[in-house]
């Protein structure tokens, strides 16, 4: 009974913890249903790939929503970022390209947090119409067509450095990601922007009484998002060397999904960017087994719907069951 007790409070006091055990119960379904197709090297590096990118947007996403806002233009900041990057590297050297991109990815995240702090209209809205707008221009910029590097142009330190190269069969973008993770979690727990933006989350009015800064810590926020996003999109372009003007569609709702599995509170207040990655592994190792399990693309996102609500909903119980005394 005291281990019982224990375990409850361990889950009550790090609400990521029930994302971790349902990742820990995926793999070893996927891998013991699957024979040797999903539990190999190769597959396990691309899973790690896929969630380096998600995950670098997914921590972006779970700093707004840590302010109570949310941001569904991610996607298309993540696309946008990836052609900047693509059409720039083929013709500067790919460090200053990546600058470029990155910029254009705050820039976006910048203008979200100016309209949605000045004219107080719902984050949803702004969000849902930037999506729009940068998607729009994405398609315009390609014309149908995708942007591509040369296979002489991919070389160099800097190129590989920003997601062309691997280390050990990982894609470098694993390096960027832990970089971001480590570097963000200081901030939220050892500065005063991160008290600021899990108060702000918690209760606006009591935070700007106390003399926080409402606003620019959410136009702070939206700034990192885009950013992070922009720089995602980059590297997953380096990765593959080519970009289109539909890349990163869908991403935001993998994102938002990701944050939401790992324990952050779409309310605000609560952040867990440890379990919002843990978030992004599931989704990208539920994507890749279906995939080697032979399911049809007309199948494909209902099954991972399904399977995204029933992990979500096995968090949930466990937390209240964590709760229950």
């Amino acid at each position: 009974m005291m281990a019982v007790a224990g375990f409850k409070r361990i889950i009550r006091q790090h609400t990521e913890i029930g994302i971790f055990l349902i990742a820990l119960l995926l793999v070893i379904f996927f891998a013991s249903s699957s024979d040797g197709r999903w539990a190999n090297l190769y597959n396990i590096a691309t899973i790690v790939q896929v969630t380096a990118t998600l995950g670098l947007m997914t921590l972006g996403v779970a700093l707004v929503i840590g302010t109570g806002e949310i941001d569904i233009s991610v996607g298309s900041t993540f696309g946008m970022g990836a052609l900047v990057y693509l059409w720039l590297a083929m013709r500067i050297d790919p460090a200053l390209a990546m600058l470029v991109s990155v910029a254009v990815g705050a820039a976006i995240g910048a203008f979200n947090g100016f309209l949605i702090t000045r004219t107080n209209t719902p984050s949803l809205i702004i969000t849902l119409g930037t999506l729009m707008i940068f998607r729009g221009i994405a398609i315009a910029l390609t014309d149908g067509f995708s942007f591509s590097i040369p296979y002489a142009q991919r070389n160099g330190f800097t190129y590989w450095l920003f997601g062309g190269g691997d280390i050990m069969g990982f894609n470098t973008a694993l390096i960027w990601l832990i970089v971001a993770l480590v570097v963000l979690v200081i901030v939220l727990r050892a500065t005063r922007f991160g008290n600021h933006l899990l108060a702000v989350g918690g209760s606006a009015a009591s935070a700007h009484s106390r003399g926080v800064r409402v606003d620019r810590v959410k136009f702070t926020a939206f700034l990192l998002c885009g950013l992070l996003a922009g720089f995602a999109g980059s590297l997953e372009a380096g990765k593959l060397g080519f970009a289109d003007g539909s890349m990163g569609r869908l991403m935001e709702l993998q994102a938002i999904a990701s944050c939401v599995l790992g324990g952050c509170l779409l309310a605000g207040g609560r952040v867990s960017l440890p379990g919002a990655l843990m978030g992004a592994f599931v989704l990208s190792s539920i994507q890749s087994y279906l995939v080697v399990m032979g399911v049809r693309p007309q199948w494909f996102l209902l099954l991972l719907g399904v399977i995204v609500i029933a992990a979500a909903l096995g968090d949930r119980g466990l937390r209240q069951w964590a709760i229950k005394r």
